[in-house]
């Protein structure tokens, strides 16, 4: 590398730089050169703009063809919000959130039971874990109904005046179902609530949490039949029966669904309002007196006057008529239709309020458990 002097670095020079650009004068001269001279186009020359507008230009005549065809074709337009021009406001279609419909609302009944497998094995474990450890297990539930049912019927029977024989087995057989009766008023209140992990965690419909309740109360029914087996051979009630008793199975069957629709009311307006939990365990204690559980209303009857007519009363309480359409085929006794009538008229309405309240407050349960 050598140390090149003052002519050397004038010869550098003017090899790099054009010689235009050596002369003062060529500043000038790049300014004003013209525009095909320039290796680069300004937007500002009348060339570029004369291009651009020809692109973005749109004649009268091709504006008018595109708009024939765009109503022509109606399924090139797009989904935007409608324009008023007039105006100048913008109309939106108004979006409709499904979960307040009937039709999740019945989706929910439809996936509970497909879900079967599920609320079978929890209604099972449910009386596993409560007899855990025991030597008879759910077997303790027989044994407490049956002490239940003799304790009473021989003590109402005595204050009563009433045979032992025909007494008992009306006893028996009316706290069985009671008892069915009890479990989905006080149990069905609190279904959601007692549920609230499960719910909180586990993606499953809402009716899973009813099935499972009925279906824990169906298992504690079966265990209590057994008593209704020995009452009806201790007693001799078999002698009594004929084949209207086959009407214990349907009834059986009303008793279970509106078992159902109970526990949907009453468990979802309980997860709301606490307060109606503790209303209605003081309302089915006032019930249970009130229905001829332990009394009869035939022994009343049978003494005449005030007493007879304020046998009639009971008429008035639903819970009798559940007893009756299925107390009176499992002891041969005579069946009325009326009984029917108004229990069926009374699982309608249920069944009727149960769908309308899983159809407006069955996304909101997560929220209040």
């Amino acid at each position: 590398m050598h140390h090149a002097g003052p002519s050397g670095f004038a010869g550098v020079v003017s090899c790099t730089v054009p010689a235009a650009a050596a002369r003062p004068d060529s500043v000038s001269n790049v300014s004003t050169a013209r525009p095909e001279e320039s290796p680069v186009r300004s937007n500002t020359s009348p060339a570029y703009s004369d291009e651009s507008s020809q692109e973005t230009s749109v004649r009268p005549e091709e504006k008018t063809a595109e708009a024939d065809k765009t109503s022509e074709n109606p399924a090139t337009t797009d989904d935007r919000p409608v324009v008023d021009d007039d105006a100048s406001v913008v109309v939106e279609t108004p979006i409709v959130s499904d979960s307040q419909t009937f039709q999740r609302a019945f989706q929910d009944f439809r996936g509970g039971f497909a879900q079967r497998e599920l609320w079978l094995s929890l209604g099972w474990q449910d009386i596993k874990q409560r007899y855990r450890r025991s030597v008879l297990g759910p077997f303790w539930i027989t044994i407490a109904t049956g002490v239940q049912a003799s304790a009473i019927g021989l003590l109402y029977a005595a204050l009563l005046g009433q045979p032992i024989k025909d007494y008992l087995p009306y006893v028996a057989v009316g706290i069985i179902v009671w008892n069915v009766i009890n479990a989905s008023i006080l149990e069905g209140s609190e279904v959601f609530i007692a549920n609230e992990g499960l719910i909180k965690q586990l993606p499953s419909a809402l009716s899973v949490h009813v099935y499972r309740l009925v279906w824990r109360q169906l298992l504690f029914f079966a265990h209590n039949l057994l008593i209704y087996l020995v009452v009806l051979v201790a007693f001799g009630v078999w002698e009594k029966l004929h084949w209207t008793a086959i009407f214990a199975i349907p009834a059986l069957g009303m008793l279970f669904l509106n078992a159902m629709w109970v526990s949907i009311v009453f468990g979802i307006f309980s997860t709301r309002y606490r307060d109606i939990a503790p209303i209605l365990s003081s309302l089915t204690l006032m019930l249970f007196v009130l229905t001829p559980v332990m009394w009869n209303t035939k022994s009343l009857e049978a003494q005449g006057g005030q007493v007879s007519e304020r046998a009639k009363l009971a008429e008035i309480v639903p819970t009798f008529h559940y007893l009756e359409i299925i107390r009176a085929p499992l002891l041969g006794d005579d069946q009325h239709l009326y009984h029917w009538v108004i229990v069926g008229a009374i699982t309608v309405v249920g069944w009727i309020v149960a769908i309308f309240a899983m159809k407006q407050y069955r996304s909101r349960v997560p929220y209040w458990v």
